[in-house]
């Protein structure tokens, strides 16, 4: 696009050149609403509609029990989990989905050390402002196992230099929560096992943002998000990644009867089931597996180069835009300017971030805010129309001049920003 001011028939033109416009008609979207959070939680799929009501009044209603068998939910996480390999770049057997990404998070960290005994090696090194999870469960690990484990916390110009010959596990998420900044997977990957040290990669704002190749880079292990890009639910499953290669090697914490190899055998001594399998803890909950399914069969017929594509330009004519309109409000763009550093989001910093963003979502365009000053907005290429960005930049333009931000009711602070 030239460098001509921008004007809304510029949007509109690339919506109808737009190679995934169809697959907006396949999600529920609120009348006059721009959805710029996403990246927080995905809009429901029409298809779950209809998949929770079967799974409700005719495989648990009327099936009831036999429905573990008969209509395969025993086999579910290892089902789905095949099912986002292929959008994560693994193959069948390395991805499970299961459980919430702290808990996965907790049980890769400790099936990592465990790798890694005999080595003298007890340093998991992360990333400050990591998304908090991340970062409490290291905490509580420390706390569980003490002087055995020690913490090591790098701000992100850091992180590459700090993976030394001491650290035994690397914990990093790939696109940064406040920011977007997206870090070098590969070149990471690298370091750290030159140096002999195991990563696990966090892609909670990757994973159905942009394509992912974890065999790619020889990667270790993963954890990722249902609810957020991948449309999965409120709540959504988890998932987690551990390559092949490493999974004769797996010893996690959580021995749940589920992850048995003969969970109904009903023996008192535990053996870990084959593969990926020992990685599951407890009974999965099927609701919540159902509907992920549902969005995860709808990204498999997407192109995720041409995902990635659309939210490129979708985030640039975003910064753009605002740099047009709202260029007198202090607003300080926090996320990188370059596309390729850059996940599939776009944050502001500013002083009256909240109230600014309580007004928007006032006015029907909803993005979030994040502590202390950020205002943070997501692009799902599936389902946004470019012109939703004009639109959101507008509507952010009027709260600005008119000053229908300054209110006291935008600024109580909710108990969810």
């Amino acid at each position: 696009m030239s460098i001509q001011k921008l004007v809304r028939k510029d949007f509109e033109l690339l919506d109808q050149q737009d190679p995934l416009a169809s697959f907006r008609e396949l999600f529920h979207l609120p009348i006059d609403t721009v959805y710029l959070d996403g990246n927080s939680l995905g809009v429901m799929p029409l298809a779950a509609i209809d998949r929770m009501n079967d799974v409700l009044k005719r495989e648990w209603a009327e099936d009831l029990i036999r429905s573990w068998n008969d209509n395969h939910w025993f086999e579910a996480p290892l089902r789905i989990g095949d099912k986002i390999a292929q959008l994560i770049g693994a193959d069948d057997g390395e991805v499970i989905a299961t459980d919430s990404v702290s808990i996965n998070l907790f049980k890769l960290m400790v099936a990592a050390l465990n790798m890694q005994k005999g080595t003298g090696r007890k340093v998991i090194l992360s990333e400050a402002g990591n998304f908090p999870t991340d970062l409490y469960m290291m905490e509580g690990l420390k706390s569980m196992l003490g002087d055995q484990v020690e913490l090591v916390i790098v701000d992100r110009d850091h992180i590459e230099e700090s993976i030394n010959e001491d650290v035994a596990v690397v914990l990093l998420t790939d696109v940064h929560y406040k920011t977007g900044h997206l870090l070098n997977k590969k070149s990471l990957t690298e370091r750290a096992h030159k140096k002999g040290a195991l990563v696990i990669w966090d892609l909670c704002h990757s994973a159905g943002a942009l394509p992912v190749d974890l065999n790619g880079i020889s990667a270790d292990m993963a954890v990722g998000c249902g609810y957020k890009y991948l449309n999965g639910g409120p709540g959504a499953p988890a998932f987690l990644f551990v390559a092949k290669r490493h999974q004769a090697k797996l010893q996690q914490p959580l021995s749940g009867w589920w992850g048995h190899a003969r969970p109904f055998a009903f023996v008192d001594e535990y053996e870990a089931g084959p593969g990926i399998s020992s990685m599951l803890c407890s009974t999965q909950g099927v609701l919540g597996l159902s509907c992920l399914e549902v969005s995860i069969d709808l990204f498999l017929k997407a192109d995720m180069q041409a995902v990635r594509n659309k939210s490129v330009q979708m985030c640039d004519l975003f910064i753009r835009l605002l740099d047009e309109k709202c260029s007198d409000y202090n607003f300080e763009v926090i996320s990188p300017l370059d596309s390729t550093e850059r996940g599939s989001q776009v944050s502001f910093a500013h002083e009256q971030g909240y109230p600014i963003v309580q007004a928007m979502i006032d006015q029907k365009v909803i993005g979030d805010f994040r502590a202390p000053n950020v205002m943070r907005f997501g692009f799902t290429p599936l389902y946004l129309k470019y012109v939703d960005v004009w639109q959101a930049v507008i509507v952010l333009e009027e709260i600005m001049q008119n000053g229908t931000w300054d209110q006291e009711k935008f600024k109580r602070v909710s108990a969810v920003t």
